[in-house]
Order: C-alpha cells, then sequence, then structure tokens
C-alpha cells in the first residue's frame, strides 16, 4: 500500500502547514496536559514574570509540528521520533483570532527505516522550536 511518503526525495519540500492558536485552545490544552501554569491563561502572571503577554505550552507547540507531520504522512502513527528546543515563546493575544503557527517541511534523508524531516516552526517572524527534527516511519 503506497503512503504519502512514497517516493520522497532528500531536498523536497513538504507543503507548509498553518494552524491558529487562541486562548481557548490554551485552556482545552491545560485541562488536557494538567499544566494550568497561570503564564498560559493570565496576562497579568505572565507580564509579571518579564512575558510579552500569554505564552502557548511548549508542548503545544511541539504538539503543532507533530500534527504537520500526521499530515504529511497521510495520517496518525508515523511519527517515529520528535525533538526539539523551546527557544521562543508563541504568545497568544487575547481576542478570538488568536495567532498562526507555521510549521515547513524539508526531507533531509530517507532510508529503509524512515524518512528524516528537517522542520521550521515559526510564529510571525521568530522561529519558536529551535533544531526541531523529527523521523517518519516508512
Amino acid at each position: 500500500m503506497s503512503t504519502p511518503l512514497a517516493g520522497l526525495e532528500t531536498g523536497t519540500e513538504l507543503p507548509a502547514q498553518t494552524y491558529t492558536v487562541t486562548r481557548a485552545d490554551l485552556v482545552r490544552y491545560a485541562g488536557a496536559s494538567g499544566d494550568r501554569n497561570p503564564i498560559h491563561w493570565s496576562d497579568r502572571v505572565a507580564t509579571s514574570v518579564g512575558l510579552p503577554g500569554v505564552i502557548a505550552h511548549g508542548m503545544y507547540t511541539l504538539a503543532l509540528a507533530a500534527r504537520a507531520l500526521d499530515t504529511w504522512a497521510g495520517g496518525p502513527g508515523r511519527v517515529r521520533e520528535l525533538g526539539c528546543k523551546f527557544t521562543k515563546p508563541v504568545v497568544v493575544p487575547d481576542d478570538e483570532h488568536g495567532v498562526e503557527v507555521v510549521v515547513r517541511g524539508t526531507v533531509k534523508n530517507v532510508t529503509d527505516e524512515g524518512v528524516q524531516i528537517a522542520l521550521e516552526v515559526t510564529c510571525g517572524d521568530q522561529k519558536v522550536l529551535g533544531m526541531p527534527k523529527a523521523v517518519l516511519g516508512v
């Protein structure tokens, strides 16, 4: 059975995936993850600790990268490795429009074991994940 991964070659640029993040998303993620740190929902607390405002959970941002990988792979269950450094916060405004996070991927290497993807995850003109990388199983 053929998958979207079949025929990928080193250097192939995958279609950018754009996700809107709202404060409501952060509240739902806080409930699901158990991470109820108020920097993810309170402007007062976030700014009191030196942040520019409420920020998305780092793991939520990484989960958006995983969602893009699932899209590129044609469905869930193929992500074999995923990692990054959390380098810049995703600041989420208090409005219904939220903020956009864009995930781009380029095929770095293809082997019998999997497809290595170099990722770029941005919000505005800022890279928000440092050295993100992933491997998709074939």
